[in-house]
């Protein structure tokens, strides 16, 4: 997609973050945008600041673990702008990780696929047949991670097997896309190369009552600076992408219709070739720190 102006982009989890910077970016393109996001006063605090900026944007409060909510931000995202070309299924959470898989309860385990798995179902069922049947140019990037979508940290298993889920999807419905030479691109997106300085760590926020449990783990993480004193502990300084750096790497690689919009470090690279060259020699799985 070589050009924005005009274009309607619909973010999910639009109202900070990651999907907050790429509505920014995409706006200052002249692209018009969709922020969707469940908190209500922080979605219209955006809007009314991308607005001020000259950014055509509305904001719709959608729970994308409901796919009646879903459809509702399809149908009113067409109504309003007279169709749709990118879309961006970013919602996500951060569960708390027990200290073995088998620990962590079933609540945690449901949160966190009915938010970073439903989530893209949902956006892609509710989309994908208005934006096929548009038969006009379009892109979708689903957000996954290189922990689960690359390498699997053992300290998150929820949490990566959620993003080992959204990768396996997006791969499929690109090869899909591509049997029915569809114009409608897709991509994967995996922010970072480091860290990304979002509020993922306070996800409990947004937790639903339903899924409340006085017995479910407690974080030891609630921000991102306790994650780099928790680091700074181990003797690790932790670095870190800021939501903006990875908004302009998502904006340089739709340019090119990229279907990996993955930054690397050297770290990270050596760490997937080798998990590669283990898969191939069948030899067991190592687990290689990349922070």
């Amino acid at each position: 997609m070589k050009n924005f102006k005009d274009k309607v982009a619909v973010i999910t989890g639009g109202a900070s973050g990651v999907g907050r910077s790429i509505g920014a970016r995409l706006g200052r393109e002249g692209a018009k945008i969709v922020l969707a996001d469940i908190e209500r006063n922080a979605l219209d605090k955006t809007v009314e600041e991308f607005r001020a900026q000259g950014i055509d944007a509305i904001g719709v409060v959608a729970d994308v673990t409901k796919i009646e909510s879903m459809e509702a931000l399809a149908e009113q995202s067409f109504k309003h702008f007279g169709g749709v070309h990118l879309l961006f299924n970013n919602a996500g959470v951060g569960p708390a990780e027990a200290p073995t898989l088998w620990d962590a309860p079933l609540k945690e385990w449901t949160w966190g696929f009915n938010v970073n798995v439903w989530g893209v179902v949902n956006g892609l069922k509710a989309f994908m047949p208005r934006l096929v049947a548009q038969n006009q140019e379009a892109h979708v990037v689903n957000t996954t991670s290189g922990n689960g979508g690359l390498l699997m940290q053992p300290f998150t298993p929820i949490y990566a097997a959620t993003k080992a889920a959204v990768s396996a999807i997006t791969e499929v419905l690109y090869f899909q896309l591509q049997a029915q030479q569809s114009p409608v691109k897709v991509s994967s997106l995996f922010p970072g190369p480091h860290v990304v300085e979002t509020g993922i760590y306070n996800s409990e926020r947004n937790r639903p009552k339903e899924l409340e449990d006085a017995n479910l783990p407690t974080k030891s993480v609630h921000s991102l600076d306790e994650m780099k004193e928790q680091m700074a502990g181990y003797g690790i300084q932790l670095q870190t992408t800021t939501p903006d750096e990875v908004a302009e790497e998502v904006y340089q690689s739709l340019l090119k219709d990229e279907y990996w919009i993955l930054p690397m470090t050297d770290k990270l690279v050596d760490a997937v070739r080798a998990r590669t060259e283990d898969l191939l020699a069948r030899r067991n799985p190592v687990h290689r720190d990349v922070l």
